[in-house]
């Protein structure tokens, strides 16, 4: 089976199948899905396999029956972010819904860099999201149970045959400034307002303005070599907030400025040639980069409010890849 946007009626029959499933789609189709193996997260935007859509008829499926030998469908309160890593196979991979804008949100993107465990295996997924121009409530879905919530997170961990083997890849199209400005924050957070920039106590929000900073363009920390970013949510009453969090102990560097996003963001995305086990991909690079009615060779999947790499992303493509061993 394909991994690819589909009708409401077909989903359902996947689901009668005893198929399992990691779903992405408005609440109004999710909503009608009988209980199964399966669980799902509110969004209407995707890359398609030709192109940049936004649906709130059509269901992105993602199946994993080909992949493993066990699994497990498991709900987490804030109170439980660490049992989404506890609860991982010795031999296997995770994929993870969180609704956005939450305790469980920021307890995980706070908390789980910590998790001596995190890296054990590939965790992966998304923050769910919601039609942009609504006032909807981003969503999760437990299928197995039929439980439906605004707070805690789902989660599908699979088990793997001995001779296979999960490989978690991410792209980052962006780079940090080739300038000497680094900046330090002062606590860790999802907003800041002072900050120290080149060692200098200095309101972030005013020194945006007066430096006339790209805010479509994250924040980027290095992490012994992997570029995190870190992105601008808004800017209000001399208030920075992001869309994840920045950490008080991490350097952080604005990002090198882009002549074109759009040619940036396709070049980069044109050097991959296999096609994931599951993708996912951030709303700010589909709006931003004006992906929608483009295609994207080899990737397809949900638009989201952020993604998880391990921990949680902004701007960035997030990839699963299952192979032999």
């Amino acid at each position: 089976m394909e991994n690819k946007l589909y009708k409401i009626n077909e989903v359902i029959e996947f689901i009668k199948e005893g198929r399992i499933l990691a779903l992405a789609g408005d609440e109004k189709v999710l909503s009608q899905l009988p209980q199964g193996n399966w669980i799902g997260g509110t969004i209407p935007y995707f890359m398609g396999k030709e192109k940049g859509v936004f649906s709130q008829e059509l269901i992105y499926v993602n199946e994993l029956n080909n992949t493993h030998k066990n699994y497990l469908i498991s709900s987490y309160t804030s109170s439980e972010v660490d049992n989404i890593v506890q609860d991982t196979f010795d031999n296997g991979a995770s994929i993870v819904i969180i609704p956005p804008f939450t305790e469980i949100h920021q307890n995980y993107a706070i908390k789980i860099p910590e998790n001596e465990n995190l890296f054990n295996n590939p965790i992966i997924g998304w923050i769910a999201g919601i039609d942009l121009n609504s006032q909807d409530t981003a969503k999760t879905f437990n299928g197995k149970t039929g439980e439906v919530y605004t707070d805690n997170a789902v989660a599908i961990h699979i088990e793997l045959p001995d001779n296979k083997t999960a490989r978690l890849e991410i792209t980052n199209i962006f780079t940090q400034s080739d300038d000497d400005i680094e900046i330090e924050f002062i606590e860790d957070g999802f907003s800041c307002k002072d900050c120290l920039i080149d060692g200098k106590e200095t309101n972030l929000a005013q020194y945006i303005s007066n430096n006339n900073i790209d805010i479509k363009l994250p924040v980027i920390s290095d992490y012994s070599g992997a570029l995190i970013n870190v992105s601008f949510q808004k800017i209000e009453n001399d208030i920075v907030n992001f869309y994840a969090p920045v950490f008080k102990n991490r350097k952080y560097k604005f990002a090198k400025s882009m002549s074109d996003y759009v040619s940036s963001f396709n070049s980069q995305i044109k050097k991959m040639d296999i096609e994931p086990e599951f993708s996912c991909n951030c709303i700010l690079n589909y709006l931003y980069g004006e992906l929608e009615g483009k295609k994207i060779d080899n990737i397809s999947g949900p638009i989201t409010f952020g993604e998880i790499g391990y921990q949680l992303l902004n701007q960035t493509l997030t990839f699963l890849y299952i192979e032999d061993k």
